[in-house]
């Protein structure tokens, strides 16, 4: 078979999908993306396209993130017609939809077309409008023309996948019937428990173990979206009542998602904000993937906030591992935690009710013992990628059979 993928990263979300497909020698994949790196997969042709323009100045602000899938979706177009001139028409196309999927249609119009639908922008109850409840007209149409994109390929899609059902419930009513729930998978014989797992704390001699008293949180990005001004303020209070605790943050000092900040950071507000103890304050930066797992893998108890938005990997990946999870009591989570049975939640602003139950639970080893088993048996029962694997591949081949 003859597949094509395409994300303006590579291989993104379809890492695993790929290595699976090309070991078969008799499958042809190629991958058109707009990020050159060095990452390469044995068996997969990357093709990486190059922008014709960048977004004008004068440009209307609601119409620059259109205008960047737009000039995104013609440069991946161009790679596309050069590959269907050199004699290449895939069986199928599977790409995540940030512009770079956007004409991809029109080139192959008998290729059924699979779109990852990852994210639709809605005003009420989600992300938008947690902080601040009433939103301006301005507000609710630039949010309006965030979704163009997406709605195209739903347009054009035959078939959909999200990873979760929070995600699901976003998108308009007209188009859920092509979409399919499927998580991306995490990998449960990577991230697994390790009760002999050592942390050896970037730049000093510190090296922490579960004997340890450790409080851990993982992030891309140090960003109120997934609650880390929250986290600190929890951090503080904890480290003031517990002499023996350490606090292990992972993460990067920027913002991925939400509004960035003018010559300051997250990290740097809360640092300067808080009186903390930082000979037990750790930030580790990007931690390598193994680094990161044993990171998890000597938790005490591992905090995950957000706001109703999508659900971070690292969440499952932290409850794979069989981390003891102290996570906000927000809709993503909600589908995953069952509270006081595989996790414990929290209302996102609750700090002292972050604070209490954290404490509880490093005094009563044998709940967390309950805590980490139970949410280990949920990654491997519904988020293993074995599991998740498979039933991607059937769905990608299944769609390919109806050309």
């Amino acid at each position: 078979m003859k597949f094509l993928f395409s994300h303006r990263n590579f291989p993104a979300q379809f890492r695993h999908i790929l290595i699976e497909l090309a070991k078969n020698p008799s499958n042809e994949i190629v991958f058109i993306t707009g990020t050159p790196n060095a990452y390469t997969i044995k068996g997969v042709h990357k093709y990486v396209y190059k922008l014709k323009r960048q977004i004008p100045q004068n440009c209307h602000r609601y119409l620059r993130q259109f205008e960047d899938t737009v000039i995104h979706g013609q440069a991946a177009a161009e790679t596309a017609i050069a590959l269907r001139n050199s004699g290449f028409i895939p069986d199928v196309i599977y790409a995540h939809p940030w512009g770079n999927s956007m004409f991809l249609k029109e080139v192959f119009p008998e290729t059924p077309f699979l779109t990852y639908a990852e994210w639709y922008y809605n005003p009420k109850d989600t992300d938008v409008d947690f902080i601040q409840k009433d939103l301006s007209v301005d507000a609710l149409a630039f949010l309006k023309c965030r979704n163009a994109h997406l709605l195209l390929d739903l347009v054009s899609c035959n078939k959909g996948i999200t990873p979760t059902y929070w995600q699901k419930s976003q998108i308009p009513q007209e188009f859920q019937h092509k979409i399919e729930v499927l998580h991306d998978g995490i990998d449960t014989d990577f991230f697994i428990p390790n009760q002999h797992a050592l942390l050896k704390i970037p730049r000093t001699n510190i090296e922490l173990s579960n004997k340890d008293e450790v409080i851990t949180y993982a992030t891309r990005g140090m960003e109120p979206y997934r609650g880390f001004p929250q986290f600190m303020e929890i951090a503080e209070i904890l480290l003031k009542k517990r002499p023996q605790l350490h606090v292990v943050i992972a993460g990067e000092d920027k913002v991925c998602y939400g509004t960035q900040l003018c010559n300051t950071t997250y990290k740097k507000i809360m640092l300067e904000k808080l009186d903390l103890d930082m000979n037990r304050v750790h930030f580790t930066g990007g931690l390598p993937y193994d680094e990161y797992k044993k990171l998890l893998q000597i938790s005490s108890a591992h905090v995950y906030l957000t706001y109703p938005f999508v659900l971070s990997w690292s969440l499952l990946e932290a409850m794979s591992c069989g981390c003891c999870i102290v996570a906000s009591n927000t809709a993503p989570v909600k589908e995953v935690l069952r509270n006081n049975e595989n996790g414990i939640l929290v209302d996102f602003f609750d700090i002292n009710g972050f604070v209490e139950k954290i404490e509880y639970l490093l005094n009563n080893p044998d709940k967390v013992s309950l805590l980490k088993n139970a949410a280990r048996k949920t990654i491997l029962k519904n988020y293993d990628l074995k599991k998740c694997l498979t039933k991607h591949l059937k769905i990608i081949t299944d769609l390919a059979k109806t050309t």
